[in-house]
């Protein structure tokens, strides 16, 4: 038998876990303080669902589920054996699908527009590396039925006010939300020359830039033998921007609305993110700031119009800690009906891992005390004394005496007590200051 957990999986122990609870819990008393309410659904889904959901890559990452039983006999029977026909359900690869499917099931029992939060597991078969696991958890809040930007705002204003809640600018220069719309994208791209059909193939290099650089995307293009008039025009697009210097010594470009207006035939389809950009910073009192980045994609295809993402400068991490985007239309695969929908996840395991490499501290904790009792000791009392030293805003663990009492309190100091409590021989409890390699 094998000890350690799957790869791309973990064990988690106490002191994190205690981390990870007191995250969660600030981020959902932000959520429901913001009159958004929590549901669950289930880990698997129909392999269909799944398969029409356009997930983009993370559809090649699904964990998939084998037929059972008669179903799996015929399967294997059957002439054409192929993975679709030999699997009827997998596992969740995020959780806005599993949302879309509750929404449409259970429509007339919910508020009109509806304010969702989702926090659970999901899982992709993805190459293991540092923040990214197979198993992790998303912590998503959706707003579904306004079709207004107003969504997004709140969304943003919502999503921001749940990492600065945990005290996060103790750890970062500042925090960007970095926001684009796929429609001026889209709109942009076709007018500088590429076809629309390839459109798909653009974006995907395109969202690259910031790990490539121009001449990278340039040549990725080129591969792909898209127009030469076309590259041409892009390249120089980005030439013409100013750039600065980020820390790890790579180009960030500062970009504003009137450098793409001169690529957008219609340039009314800025007006939803010049709202939303001009609302944010009204609101946000420089606490965290909002930038137009016209590179950013988003890898899911149900994105429809306005996509997020949350970056952090000065981290020893290169990756967004949160984003999402407009999904007016993934509904509609249930209903036969446009259902606007917009949704912000956070990357709950990275923003455990950040704080977690930078020794963050819980705030306002109870003091924890272990309670150690003898054989000798009446339980009911034990029992009874314990919950008196709760009533005084302890948090208390009832703990058997050990043999070997010096590692008993280096395992307890370890673990976050401060203080022994112990029985005289009168049955006063004694209360002691628990130090490392302490003996009696």
């Amino acid at each position: 038998m094998k000890i350690n957990a799957l790869k791309g999986m973990k064990d988690i122990l106490p002191k994190e876990q205690r981390l990870r609870d007191y995250v969660q819990k600030m981020i959902l008393e932000t959520y429901r303080a913001s009159g958004f309410e929590r549901i669950s659904t289930p880990m698997l889904e129909d392999a269909e669902n799944l398969d029409k959901s356009e997930g983009g890559d993370n559809l090649n990452l699904i964990f998939k589920v084998l037929k059972r039983g008669e179903k799996l006999a015929s399967a294997l029977d059957a002439e054409n054996v192929d993975e679709k026909s030999l699997s009827d359900m997998g596992l969740r690869y995020d959780l806005t699908l599993p949302l879309t499917r509750f929404y449409s099931a259970h429509r007339n029992e919910l508020p009109n527009p509806f304010k969702v939060i989702q926090t659970d597991r999901v899982f992709r078969a993805e190459r293991p590396q540092r923040g990214r696991s197979r198993e992790f958890v998303q912590c998503d809040i959706d707003i579904i039925g306004d079709k207004s930007c107003n969504a997004e705002v709140e969304l943003i204003d919502v999503t921001a006010r749940a990492i600065l809640s945990l005290n996060f600018m103790q750890f970062t220069d500042y925090l960007t939300i970095k926001i684009n719309d796929r429609k001026i994208l889209r709109n942009m791209l076709e007018t500088m020359g590429f076809p629309k059909e390839s459109l798909d193939s653009v974006c995907i290099t395109f969202d690259k830039l910031d790990k490539i650089d121009i001449e990278g995307v340039k040549k990725e293009l080129e591969e792909k033998n898209m127009p030469e008039k076309a590259i041409k025009t892009l390249v120089n697009f980005f030439m013409d921007i100013p750039a600065s210097i980020r820390d790890n010594n790579k180009l960030e470009y500062q970009y504003s609305l009137n450098d793409v207006l001169p690529y957008c035939s219609d340039p009314s389809i800025l007006n939803d993110i010049k709202y939303i950009i001009d609302t944010v910073n009204k609101i946000s009192d420089n606490k965290y700031r909002i930038q137009y980045c016209p590179t950013l994609v988003r890898g899911q295809g149900y994105y429809t119009g306005v996509v997020f993402e949350i970056q952090c400068s000065g981290l020893n991490f290169d990756s967004a800690i949160g984003g999402g985007g407009r999904y007016d239309n993934l509904i509609g695969k249930f209903t036969n009906e446009t259902i606007p929908a917009v949704g912000f996840s956070i990357g709950f395991e990275r923003l455990c891992m950040i704080l977690s490499e930078n020794n963050y501290e819980i705030p306002v904790e109870k003091e924890k005390i272990a309670l150690i009792y003898n054989d000798n000791d009446s339980f009911y009392n034990v029992i009874t004394d314990a919950g008196n030293l709760r009533k005084k805003n302890y948090s208390v663990s009832i703990i058997k005496k050990a043999k070997n009492p010096a590692h008993q309190y280096d395992m307890l100091k370890s673990q976050g007590y401060s203080q022994a409590v112990m029985y005289g021989s009168d049955g006063t409890l004694i209360f002691k200051q628990i130090q490392p390699r302490e003996s009696e």
